[in-house]
């Protein structure tokens, strides 16, 4: 790779980063002001946190189909004209512009979140672990960032709607980064066997199975902490800033906790570095159930290291095959099936939360589901090899 190919991967992967949570954050932090201005009622309240998460799932299936017929970067250029689009469609003071805003912009984060492993494959075949450490980190960064200043730049703007607009920003930035990569990659269609096969044969596998799982069940805890916790805080008694500067804090821890599991990762550590990720994560649901709001910066750092559970699902599936095609039908069906079946937890435990008055019922279901994590990465990091191309021809032909 010439060398200046390669500086500009590396400032596209920073700023892919960047914006891969940053939409999703700084709406979060602003639900309770958005609610208040444009006057919805629970059900859009309940739905706006679960569109990132369906959006991922359908969205992310046409992934392997984009990067076929257009190649990896051009794809990932479309889908950034997508996020961008729909971030300006935001602007708009109008709850059916806000929801067609996130919709489409979901869309296109969609096909950057499940390119990504690709992407970092092709160009940093013998640095995945730390490539995906360093994008991770940057998607933690600018979703601390978002989280934590998305309150007062609406105070300083008089608008929330004016605050969510600055996070288009970043995305035309990453725009500009990747079109020149695009320009010079061409059109590129591998036609290997592995590129014709469906990605689905993937979960009548062991690993293919267990990266699916896993995935889920962090995608699940991940976005009901992102959707949710402000409103969490807030009922609690917590002013809506310091709600948002903690959300933003959950991002911000997670950036130290990645780089210590992705060093880990690199040492041949993985089953250590995922049982501290997801028994931080238990630990951060049993505290923010059981500890009053006082003293909520515990359950804040729990969580934060729990973050580091992405990460580690991502080197996971970059590693799960030999080609960038494999490594792009392994992201496709753990992401779609992942982000499909976490869609319910954002919605579900937001309707549940409204019926019930109270979110101690949800957050015990959260407690649940990080037991279950820990299991599922126990059993994934059981098993590091990938399937082999022989596996994944048998499954797909039924021989």
């Amino acid at each position: 790779m010439r060398t200046t190919t390669a500086v500009m991967a590396v400032i596209a992967v920073v700023l892919l980063g960047l914006n891969l949570r940053v939409a999703v954050a700084s709406a979060a932090s602003l639900f309770p002001d958005l609610q208040a201005l444009l006057g919805y009622g629970p059900l859009v309240a309940a739905t706006l946190p679960a569109i990132p998460v369906v959006c991922f799932a359908f969205a992310g299936l046409a992934t392997s189909w984009l990067v076929g017929l257009f190649g990896l970067e051009r794809a990932m250029s479309l889908a950034l004209v997508l996020l961008s689009v729909g971030l300006s469609l935001r602007m708009v003071p109008s709850v059916d512009m806000l929801l067609l805003g996130t919709v489409v912009a979901m869309c296109g984060l969609a096909v950057c979140n499940v390119a990504m492993p690709s992407f970092v494959r092709k160009y940093f075949p013998r640095r995945m672990a730390g490539m995906t450490g360093l994008y991770t980190i940057t998607m933690s960064v600018g979703a601390a960032l978002a989280s934590g200043i998305s309150v007062p730049l609406a105070l300083q703007l008089e608008s929330p709607i004016a605050s969510l607009a600055v996070w288009t920003l970043p995305c035309v930035a990453a725009l500009v980064v990747v079109l020149p990569l695009a320009v010079g990659a061409g059109r590129q269609r591998t036609l290997s066997p592995v590129a014709r096969l469906s990605p689905w044969p993937l979960l009548a596998t062991r690993r293919g199975m267990a990266i699916t799982g896993l995935f889920t069940i962090q995608a699940l805890l991940v976005y009901s902490v992102v959707g949710w916790l402000p409103t969490i805080l807030i009922a609690r008694g917590m002013d809506a800033t310091t709600a948002g500067v903690l959300l933003g804090a959950v991002q911000l821890i997670s950036v130290p906790a990645i780089a210590i599991v992705t060093a880990l990762v690199g040492k041949g550590m993985l089953r250590v570095a995922f049982m501290i990720a997801t028994g931080s994560s238990l630990a951060g649901f049993g505290t923010l159930l059981l500890l009053p709001v006082e003293v909520a910066w515990v359950p804040v750092l729990f969580l934060g290291l729990g973050f580091s559970v992405f990460p580690l699902v991502m080197v996971s599936i970059s590693r799960s095959s030999g080609t960038v095609e494999e490594a792009s039908a392994m992201s496709t069906v753990a992401q779609s099936v992942g982000y499909l079946v976490a869609a319910l937890g954002p919605f579900g435990l937001g309707l549940l939360s409204a019926a019930l008055g109270s979110w101690g019922l949800a957050l015990s279901i959260l407690l649940a589901v990080a037991v279950l994590q820990m299991l599922f990465a126990y059993w994934l990091s059981a098993s590091e090899s990938p399937p082999s191309r022989r596996e994944l021809i048998a499954v797909d032909t039924g021989k």
